[in-house]
């Protein structure tokens, strides 16, 4: 039997409704909500008898399946990067449905357990949101290993929608399959916005919500995205909140670097004494496989620095992990990488920080582009405090970003020691 708000109940009602509604495209193969129900049975024997997270390391096909299969066996759903192993054979506590490990872009990645409850709940205020119908078509190029392409698979059968699957992310692929096919919604890290505009695509009329999330979107790209016509709706979220759970939209007011607006459904925002984001309401975890992440009142205190103004609209202004002090001040990279994405000539920009006696942290600039050292000096100079400027630049072909388009911090720090 199938568990009232689970993945699987969604799909057998999508599959009631409109049996022959388009519910997934892969390439040139079509499953209709009828064909996809049976298809997830097909693969529950294997599935059966065990309280263990089925872990599959596989591609996207594969993984939107088995999410399928495992919600209709009532068993905990692993979805892994097939390059990756993950050994676990332990029962999770009762009511996990879905297991997603964290990007790890600051070292090794948790696992986040959720619930049928808390994705529901996460899928039920964002179809709200961003206004997602039966027979509207969600293009997927995210990984289904992480909580960002999951999350799509939820609000589509929620909602008796399509899914429009893409196996990892090319931007010509994907602008070839929003001029050929009726796309209504999709979700993007900026990188693949840069480079889908790189490429030349252009949004089709059908496109009405571009959710873009997973990393800090620049002012200057915001501008260049939205003058081509995308409408972008940039977004907050994490594994732990099951995805998506504040997103900006016109309605909010101009939008400027950070702003995602307000709390969505019956979630809750607010600001520890450090600046931290805290968050409470039906999407949050259960907690991580370690036991630890909520706290006795039901908040969850992350790892992101944010403001909120009088209207509750949050504006996310950075990781505090990756707070440097240069000179006695405290210096946070998206400052300075906000300048410089600016600047004539910046395709791409991260900011980083190396030990030295005489700054504390040492302000070292990554920078993909042609603009010369000195232009790029001068542009600072102008537009940053002293202690804010980048001490040395260094030349890059392409940032280190992980699947989902994070800068992996590490990486960076290890790139400037290199060059220095």
């Amino acid at each position: 039997m199938k568990s009232a708000g689970s993945l699987a109940h969604h799909l057998a009602t999508a599959a009631r409704r409109t049996p022959q509604g388009l519910a997934l495209r892969f390439g040139e193969q079509c499953w209709t909500f009828a064909e996809l129900l049976a298809a997830a049975a097909a693969l529950t024997d294997r599935l059966s008898g065990s309280r263990e997270p089925f872990i599959l390391p596989a591609g996207s096909l594969d993984l939107a399946r088995h999410a399928f299969a495992c919600s209709l066996e009532k068993r905990p759903f692993w979805p892994v990067d097939h390059n990756r192993s993950i050994h676990w054979t332990e029962a999770l506590p009762p009511g996990v449905a879905l297991v997603i490990s964290t990007s790890g872009s600051e070292g090794e990645p948790r696992g986040v357990m959720l619930s049928n409850a808390g994705l529901d709940a996460a899928a039920a205020a964002a179809n709200r949101h961003l206004p997602l119908l039966a027979g509207d078509l969600w293009l997927a190029c995210l990984p289904l290993y992480h909580i960002g392409g999951q999350a799509i698979l939820w609000r589509c059968a929620r909602a008796g929608a399509g899914v429009l699957l893409h196996d990892g992310f090319n931007a010509e692929a994907v602008a070839a399959y929003l001029r050929r096919h009726p796309v209504t919604h999709i979700s993007l890290v900026p990188a693949m916005l840069a480079r889908l505009l790189d490429a030349g695509a252009t949004p089709p009329a059908s496109l009405r919500h571009v959710m873009i999330g997973g990393a800090a979107l620049s002012q200057t790209l915001f501008y260049r995205a939205t003058a081509a016509g995308w409408p972008l709706n940039p977004s907050y979220g994490m594994s732990e909140t099951a995805a998506q759970i504040a997103t900006w939209t016109p309605a909010d007011g101009p939008w400027h670097e950070g702003l995602v607006g307000r709390p969505l459904g019956d979630n809750e925002f607010a600001l520890a004494a450090n600046g931290r984001i805290r968050i409470r309401g039906p999407q949050l975890m259960l907690g991580y496989l370690d036991g630890s992440g909520i706290d006795d009142d039901g908040w969850l205190t992350t790892g992101d620095l944010g403001k909120i103004d009088a209207f509750g609209r949050l504006t996310v202004t950075g990781r505090a992990d990756d707070m440097l002090v240069s000179g006695g001040n405290n210096v946070h990279p998206l400052l300075v990488e906000s300048c410089l994405a600016a600047c004539p000539g910046v395709r791409d920009v991260a900011v980083t920080g190396l030990p030295d006696p005489v700054w504390g942290d040492l302000i070292v600039a990554l920078v993909v582009g042609e603009t010369p050292r000195k232009d790029l000096q001068a542009w600072c100079r102008t537009r940053l405090p002293g202690a804010a400027q980048p001490r040395r630049i260094v030349r890059l072909d392409a940032l280190p970003r992980n699947a989902a388009g994070k800068l992996e911090r590490a990486a960076l720090r290890r790139l400037a020691r290199e060059a220095a």
